[in-house]
């Protein structure tokens, strides 16, 4: 199994910037990358933002092109989330979850951590 947790979420107001982090345990050798998530009161679950270790090949939602960062340390188990120019409907529980898969698809993520909640105040 791979553990994972979340570190870095907090009250920001609108136009700031947070940097979240996510630390892996366990049977990592096998992860072929990271991602993150974020889920809204009353919504679902969606994608934000994955790291592919090899080659390390960054994947974005629409949403965040632009403002959001990933980048991580394979050595370290660790990725970690830079959030600028945070918006109101930024808000949400991010988790971070690891995948074996070679698609990177959604379905693929395996192991998820608790998750860490981001709230942007205009």
């Amino acid at each position: 199994q791979v553990q994972l947790v979340e570190s870095g979420g907090g009250l920001v107001q609108a136009g700031g910037s947070l940097r979240l982090a996510c630390a892996a345990s366990g049977r990592t050798f096998s992860v072929s990358g990271m991602g993150w998530f974020r889920q809204a009161p009353g919504k679902e679950r969606e994608f934000v933002a994955a790291l592919r270790w090899s080659g390390g090949r960054t994947y974005y939602a629409d949403s965040v092109k632009g403002r959001f960062t990933i980048s991580g340390d394979n050595a370290k188990n660790t990725v970690w989330l830079q959030m600028n120019s945070l918006k109101p409907e930024d808000t949400a529980v991010y988790y971070c979850a690891s995948t074996r898969g070679a698609t990177m698809g959604y379905d693929t993520y395996e192991y998820w951590g608790q998750g860490t909640q981001v709230t942007v105040s205009t």
